[in-house]
Parts: C-alpha cells; structure tokens; sequence
C-alpha cells in the first residue's frame, strides 16, 4: 500500500508534466513566437506553485519527524529557490 503523502506528491507532479507535454504542444500548434511566448509565460506560474505544494505534501507527511528548527531550514532553502529562479 503506497503512502498517501507520496501519492499526492507524484500525482502532482503527473498532471504537473501533462500540462508541460500540453503547452509544448500547444506552443508547436501555435507555430508562432509571440504566442508561445504567452504559452510558456504561463507556465513560470505552475512550476513554482508545483515546487511549493509538493514540497508542502512531503512536510506534512514527515512533521512528525522533523523537529521544527529542521523545517525552519527546508523552508528557507525552498525559500532560496523561489527567490532564485523568480528573481528577475
């Protein structure tokens, strides 16, 4: 029997990649620079949001485990990434 926490992180990140496999196809569809340039816009949405639930899933799946100076540390290193990539 799988782990709840763990099937609602790869779940997420199965209709996370769907919707990556779709806008390409939908990019190459559009056969036009602007217009996937909008498409992939869209996308610097999901994958942070993606990257902040599952991360969340697994926290909440391991908060017995990990004291709260532990989780202090993990969110500010998904804190980092965040700033990292959304920084322009």
């Amino acid at each position: 029997m799988l782990d709840k926490f763990v099937t609602g992180m790869a779940s997420l990140r199965i209709v996370s990649g769907s919707i990556e496999i779709v806008a390409a196809i939908l990019m190459l569809k559009l056969g036009r620079v602007d217009k996937a340039l909008a498409v992939n816009s869209a996308l610097a949405f999901v994958g942070p949001s993606v990257l902040l639930i599952t991360t969340a899933i697994g926290l909440a799946g391991m908060a017995d485990k990990l004291s709260w100076g532990k989780m202090l540390w993990i969110g500010l290193g998904v804190s980092c990434l965040l700033i990292g990539i959304l920084k322009k």
